[in-house]
């Protein structure tokens, strides 16, 4: 927003309709200035109050939209404060707006937000606030409606439902929706809500980091809802019970598309467009058995069975998606053939290659020195050799650097100990997967650097010479950044190192004629909407991507996403960034053109933005706890040659009972542009 007129955001009154330039975090950091690019905004009303840029807005009819769309479009009508709260709330707002209203009508909105508090949930409740805070703050231009000196004008107003956890979830699902089926035991009716976001409900029911528990408001009660547990459950009962998934694809069209890999991302574009009826054939580089990209050997079987995820493979392919095997693009077929054999290609190739670990001697081809994370867990998944020894040694502190260390004890090593530079209150990992290792047996050393490789006369790893590290000032990251003590080396022993740092894709197939542009971050360059705030500052995702990106790559027709596009990440901002760019190929072959919806715009905007508030005093009677999956616990889960699976879900029971914790924090948005 380029200036602020008025805003109550947050609580906090800032009024510049008289002069003045006073500001707030929200609109100078977290808002656009445009909408689009193009248009500007001129209002923002939801949930927490109402900004205003522009000062020829009409506040009161934008006031009397909101309640009319909160009530016709939104409202469950589940209570009575929010059926008939709403209802009165939109018929005394268009009277007003209407020259009929009355003085009297103001005092009764203030009595009808009182009201609309005790609502089931939470939706018609917020939405009372921005419409109170007009009549408190706007009482004149209310006035002039009432005493006839007013009549609306036409106004383009942008409407959007949001929930604090819908939000933070990359791929935007309609997490209440699908929770409240679940307590009512709709387990069929949560999973359809599920799939229409996402393609692999059984895998993001397994190895998500559920970031939507981060921003679930349950947790300012007491915890947050088991939200990806839940996901786990309404799938697992569809299998369980031998049922057919009803999604049928329609009618078959002619354009086709060819999709660059089978992992999350490719899949997940795949679905989408067979069920919209175009032919989708994903060209794959692993053999058959190994669809799911760096999920099928990236992703350790006891955290992923594979029967399980080859179910979710193999509905897809029921949608009318072809997979062909063991044919990587670059070597077996170009990208120049897939552009003129297809309407249009999906480059979504995962990343599945090893970030250098910059150790002394990593070049020198020692045995027993492997190649990285990646390479390993893959040769181990499709039951290579994989030159590992009986004492391991994993450099890293992510995920990827955790699976290593804990397939390592599954693979026979009777040592299996991780390097890290930070404390583990730093590492990147997920607490609960640090915490599995620590509980199989892992050993981990803290505040070290390997600096170089030991071996001996035959080229063999015999250890890695490591130095201590102490914890500095914070980096970017907001980590406390290392620095080696000095005189602190030392040798940890191994007979098998394995980088475990980062990963990269492989984009060695995108040649220099395809015209296609690489980032310094080893990712595909796509097309996005300058979207800037007041600062003049680029918004950029949680990913630190530029908002609003359009996936469609320098070369006509070729379109990006997944890891090749916003970097390895998980598998559900795979799944999230995929789904758009099935919907914006879809308008490419409908349209002519790829482009961006209202809705893409106004999903973005609210991602800056943020939707839940850690600070926020949630009010409930009695606190709930938390229901946690069953798990297989003990050393011995860890024994040579042992996948099952760890972690074993809810019961049915217990499913319905932690649904029930949920608050239902649903919130309208709505822009004026």
């Amino acid at each position: 927003m380029a200036q602020l007129v008025f805003s109550s955001w947050g609580r906090e009154i800032i009024d510049n309709r008289q002069g003045g330039d006073g500001s707030s975090d929200v609109t100078q950091k977290k808002l656009p200035v445009t909408f689009d690019g193009q248009r500007s905004i001129a209002a923002f009303m939801g949930w927490d109050g109402v900004i205003i840029s522009d000062p020829e807005v009409d506040v009161v009819a934008m006031a009397a939209e909101y309640a009319k769309r909160v009530q016709e479009d939104y409202c469950c009508a589940k209570c009575s404060p929010g059926k008939k709260g709403t209802r009165v709330l939109q018929d005394t707002m268009t009277r007003i707006i209407n020259g009929q209203g009355e003085e009297s009508d103001l005092d009764e909105i203030e009595k009808l937000a009182k009201l609309l508090q005790n609502c089931k949930c939470t939706l018609c409740l917020t939405s009372a606030i921005p419409v109170l805070d007009t009549v408190k703050h706007f009482r004149d231009d209310y006035l002039a409606y009432i005493h006839g000196d007013r009549r609306p004008k036409p106004a383009d107003y942008k409407v959007k439902l949001t929930a604090p956890c819908q939000d933070k979830c990359p791929a935007h699902i309609d997490i209440p929706a699908y929770i409240e089926a679940i307590k009512d035991y709709r387990y069929d009716e949560a999973l359809s809500t599920i799939r229409e976001s996402m393609p692999l409900p059984a895998v993001c029911g397994r190895v998500c980091p559920h970031p939507c528990e981060t921003a679930c408001r349950r947790k300012n009660v007491d915890d947050s809802v088991n939200i990806m547990v839940l996901k786990r459950t309404a799938s697992d009962y569809e299998w369980q019970h031998q049922l057919s998934p009803p999604m049928k694809p329609k009618a078959r069209k002619g354009k086709s598309v060819a999709v660059v890999g089978a992992g999350p991302a490719g899949l997940t574009t795949a679905y989408y467009l067979a069920l919209e009826g175009y032919p989708v054939t994903i060209y794959e580089a692993l053999p058959e058995g190994f669809g799911g990209g760096m999920i099928a050997v990236g992703i350790p079987a006891y955290r992923m069975p594979r029967h399980i995820l080859q179910r979710d493979i193999d509905i897809i392919s029921a949608m009318g998606v072809e997979i062909i095997y063991d044919t990587k693009v670059g070597t077996d077929i170009t990208l120049m053939e897939l552009k003129q054999k297809y309407d249009a290609v999906l480059l979504a190739p995962g990343a599945h290659k090893s970030k250098p670990a910059g150790i002394e001697g990593e070049k020198e081809n020692y045995s027993g020195f492997l190649a990285g994370g990646i390479e390993f867990l893959r040769e181990a998944y499709m039951g290579k050799p994989t030159g590992m020894g009986k004492k391991v040694c994993v450099v890293g502190g992510g995920n990827t650097a955790i699976d290593c260390v804990r397939v390592a004890l599954r693979e026979g090593a009777e040592v299996s100990t991780l390097l890290y530079r930070r404390t583990r209150k730093e590492m990147p990992a997920d607490v609960w997967e640090v915490d599995g290792a620590d509980e199989e047996g892992v050993q981990f050393e803290f505040l070290v650097l390997p600096k170089r490789i030991v071996v001996d006369d035959n080229k063999q790893v015999t250890g890695v010479e490591c130095v201590r590290m102490e914890l500095g000032e914070p980096d970017d990251s907001g980590r406390r950044r290392p620095q080696p003590v000095e005189g602190s080396e030392f040798i940890v022993e191994c007979d098998t190192l394995i980088p475990a740092i980062g990963q990269d894709p492989d984009l060695s197939f995108i040649t220099e004629e395809t015209g296609i542009g690489i980032t310094r971050w080893n990712t595909v360059v796509t097309k996005f909407v300058g979207q800037k705030n007041a600062a003049g500052r680029d918004l950029n995702d949680d990913m630190g991507n530029p908002l609003s990106r359009v996936l469609l790559t320098d070369m006509d027709g070729v379109f990006a996403s997944g890891d090749a596009e916003i970097g390895p990440l998980t598998v559900v901002a795979c799944v999230g960034n995929a789904h758009r760019a099935a919907k914006v190929i879809q308008r490419y072959f409908e349209e002519g053109q790829a482009y961006l919806t209202d809705e893409d715009f106004h999903e973005d905007i609210l991602s800056h933005l943020g939707v839940y508030d850690k600070n926020e005093e949630v009010p409930w009677l009695d606190a709930v706890n938390r229901f946690n999956q069953h798990e297989v616990h003990g050393s011995e889960r860890a024994s040579a040659g042992n996948y099952s699976e760890v972690e074993l879900g809810f019961s049915d029971a217990e499913a319905v009972k932690e649904a029930e914790r949920c608050l239902r924090c649903y919130r309208v948005s709505m822009i004026a542009v």
